[in-house]
């Protein structure tokens, strides 16, 4: 056996790969795991299912880790420490060719004409982003099908978050500027537009178009707050601060990233490892693995010492052709990110050791289900109740990771259907919810399940187009023949796909729970608003006819019943009630 740096991989009796490792020394590195010694359970198992190694020898040890990376990406060894990362990550992207550009999400190779921003850490980032940017300069972020096919403004025009240009109510060279400040803005060059749009507001001013300059001075006033909010105090350049940390066996690894001076978000990582494995080492193994598909920054800022700093930064500095700085030895601005990227955490892996035998495990088998990169954060459901169709009701119920979040539950009144019409109501209560979302810039739902069947999902999907959503995935959840728990059809992907689950899935379970909970809080709205009907005094359907005018009319004629029997000339009589009441009155009782 070789004693030159490389890699070796170990397998089992079915030739799968089960472990890939990298050396500095390959024979003294191997023939360790097979003398006597303290190796954990985790090493102990693996050498049991060794049944063959091979050898890669490697130039150097920062060859050999590159290349280790490499081989556990590609295989996924079961006793490697996985990141479980396989999701491309999201851009934001301007097609720049068309005459009026859209801002749109993206995932996957970026071989399109036009232009990327990102990447970012995760779908949530690019959400607020698009937002944001839809807020500041209301440029458009539907499809092109849609746009080509709009007579008259849509919805995102009535709540202010686009400026019509499908219908012309901007000028081609105002909505390109407004495309062009939108890209600065993802640029970080935010000092920038705010000069721009200051030398706009006082040649409007100067021109006595005051509308125009109030428009101007509250875009500056709302992108100034936005920079206070989103751009990192005293950076310019790309930053990325790793914070790991170490508790009862459980890893916590956060990411956050900075670019251009502007916080594109942070990544939570929940690495599987055992007691062998210390924050250093965990810190190094996952650098290596992070920044193998990632774009790479030119400062690194870890909170643990690595002792495979300088291999790392050789590495990098290659992949990324500049110097790449690792370190951990920052102070002023930056040791504070590092204090904060380490509450968050700690914060995560706390929460993380809590949820483990509940929710946490119902939300990721839910990840697992769907093929989700990151476990979702909100997921909403929908449901329609009523009594042949009289006082419909819908709920909506919101769920995360600590369960049932009671303050985001919504019940709707539906009066714009026809009796009975169920597609008609979930497309009332969806579009009533998710357009106060969008203006009241409420975070939106991972997941909206929608309790019915194939019709219910397309009546969402069009909501969702309609208010040019696409973040959020919608799942419908239809009962069985017999309506029996555990029977129940998942329905995705437009209807492609239905899934039947097992019993036991605690996928299942959460959905069962959201879902019951959605029926539960419907049923609840709907009784309340049948029995308040029922108990209604037919006297309150009278317009004109106020509380003090209804208690003379009962006392005079001793009850509802003597007024039901009176005539109209009687009614006539009482004080207060003219010819035109009086004749509303009597009809009200008296129409058959």
């Amino acid at each position: 056996m070789t004693s030159n740096p490389g890699v070796y991989k170990m397998y089992n009796s079915d030739k799968e790969v089960i472990y890939v490792g990298k050396a500095k020394n390959l024979k003294k590195r191997v023939s360790s795991y097979f003398r006597a010694g303290n190796h954990s359970n985790r090493i102990k198992r693996m050498i049991s299912l060794i049944k063959n190694i091979d050898l890669i020898i490697t130039k150097s040890e920062a060859d050999a880790l590159l290349l280790e990376n490499i081989q556990i990406k590609k295989y996924r060894p079961r006793f490697n420490i996985l990141l479980r990362d396989d999701k491309s990550y999201p851009y934001i992207y301007v097609d720049t060719h068309h005459n009026y550009p859209r801002l749109s999400f993206y995932r996957g190779k970026r071989k399109k004409d036009g232009k990327f921003f990102g990447p970012y850490s995760n779908v949530y980032s690019v959400r607020d982003a698009l937002n944001t940017l839809q807020k500041l300069f209301k440029v458009r972020q539907c499809s092109d099908s849609f746009f080509k096919n709009r007579a008259r403004p849509c919805l995102q025009y009535q709540i202010e978050r686009c400026s019509a240009p499908c219908v012309g109510l901007i000028k081609k060279d105002d909505y390109i500027a407004d495309i062009n400040m939108s890209m600065k803005f993802l640029d970080g060059k935010n000092t920038e537009i705010i000069d721009l749009l200051i030398k706009k507001m006082e040649h409007a001013s100067d021109s006595q178009n005051f509308e125009s300059a109030a428009n101007f001075r509250d875009q500056i006033e709302s992108l100034r707050h936005t920079c206070e909010q989103s751009v990192v105090s005293g950076e310019k350049g790309d930053v990325d601060i790793i914070s790991v940390f170490i508790i009862s066996e459980t890893a916590c690894i956060q990411v956050f990233n900075i670019r251009n001076g502007v916080s594109f978000g942070n990544e939570t990582f929940f690495p599987e490892i055992d007691e062998s494995i210390n924050e250093s080492s965990l810190l190094s193994i996952f650098i290596g693995q992070y920044y193998l598909s990632r774009q790479i920054p030119k400062e690194i800022i870890i909170n643990k010492i690595t002792k495979d700093k300088k291999i790392l930064e050789y590495i990098l500095s290659k992949k990324k052709n500049s110097k790449v700085v690792i370190t951990n030895s920052v102070r002023g601005i930056r040791q504070r990110w590092v204090e904060l990227a380490e509450k968050n955490t700690m914060d995560s892996i706390n929460t993380k050791i809590l949820s483990k035998r509940n929710m946490f495990n119902r939300f990721h088998s839910l990840q697992d289900l769907l093929g989700l990169s990151d476990i979702p954060k909100k997921l909403e459901c929908f449901d329609v109740s009523h009594t042949f169709g009289e006082q419909t009701v819908a709920s909506c119920v919101s769920f995360s990771i600590e369960g049932a979040q009671k303050k985001d539950y919504r019940k709707f009144n539906i009066k714009s259907t026809s009796i009975g019409d169920d597609y008609a109501a979930m497309k009332e209560a969806l579009t009533r919810h998710f357009s106060r979302l969008k203006k009241s810039d409420v975070s939106l739902p991972d997941i909206c399940f929608i309790d019915g069947g194939i019709g219910q999902v397309n009546i969402a999907l069009k909501v969702m187009e309609e208010l040019q959503i696409s973040t959020v995935q919608i799942i419908g959840v239809s009962k069985g023949k017999e309506r029996k728990p555990g029977e129940e059809t998942i329905i995705m992907d437009y209807g492609k796909t239905k899934i039947n689950l097992e019993k036991n899935s605690l996928a299942l379970h959460l959905i069962q729970q959201i879902r019951d909970e959605a029926h539960r809080f419907a049923i609840t709205g709907h009784r309340k608003r049948r029995d308040k009907s029922r108990f209604k005094s037919p006297l309150e359907e009278i317009p004109g006819l106020g509380p003090k005018r209804k208690q003379i009319l009962l006392k005079h004629f001793g009850g509802l019943q003597g007024l039901v029997k009176a005539g109209e000339d009687e009614i006539k009589k009482i004080p207060g009630i003219n010819k035109t009441l009086a004749e509303a009155i009597y009809f009200r009782f008296h129409n058959n």
